[in-house]
């Protein structure tokens, strides 16, 4: 085992400056790195690492082989499935209508506001510095584009860019850009699997 980590359960690595709740749940073979923050009631799958940073907010829901960079924050009402890539510096977050005060100026509580449901599906992949706005899912194998802000629903192998998010393309489960061969029929260049999706339609 390497010497930086210590091991608090099972085939599970979390570095000594990492804050892990005992109620978070942690599968084998996870790596927690440097002064990231899980809360409670967390639940994260096998073979995944959290980098540098990382913050994890309570009951945030992560399935197995999920790679999240550092200074990315996952805030409560995320779930992650399995095979995502979080790029350093994403922030998912939970309310479209952020205030810290009600309108009679008392500071709000948790009962106070509605937590806005995300959730990035399979093998989908976050760029850095991008912004993923609550009630959105991000499709099966979609791509975000690095400092992209996500406002809608992003379609499976959807490839998407800017400030809102717009689709530009497709992207294969490689990550290669999908080169269109006919009405709604693309290939991939690099690997050559080929695809058929309806009409493109814009976020």
């Amino acid at each position: 085992m390497n010497p930086e980590f210590v091991k608090i359960q099972e085939r599970v690595m979390i570095h000594p400056t990492a804050q892990v709740s005992e109620r978070a749940r942690i599968g084998d073979h996870t790596s927690i790195w440097n002064q990231a923050q899980v809360r409670e009631d967390v639940s994260i799958g096998q073979n995944c690492i959290l980098g540098k940073d990382v913050y994890v907010d309570f009951g945030v829901q992560i399935g197995d082989n999920v790679k999240i960079q550092n200074g990315a924050c996952v805030y409560h009402g995320t779930t992650l499935e399995s095979g995502v890539f979080v790029g350093p510096g994403v922030i998912f977050t939970n309310d479209k209508t952020p205030r810290a005060i009600n309108p009679d100026g008392s500071l709000k509580g948790s009962d106070d506001w509605t937590v806005g449901e995300t959730r990035v599906r399979y093998g989908a992949s976050i760029g850095a510095g991008a912004v993923i706005l609550p009630e959105v899912t991000v499709g099966r194998f979609a791509l975000v584009g690095a400092g992209a802000v996500v406002t809608r629903d992003v379609p499976d192998h959807a490839l998407v860019a800017g400030n809102p998010a717009r689709q530009i393309g497709y992207v294969c489960k490689c990550a290669g850009r999908l080169v269109q061969e006919g009405q709604g029929k693309y290939r991939c260049p690099e690997c050559g699997e080929r695809f058929q999706f309806q009409e493109r339609r814009e976020l």
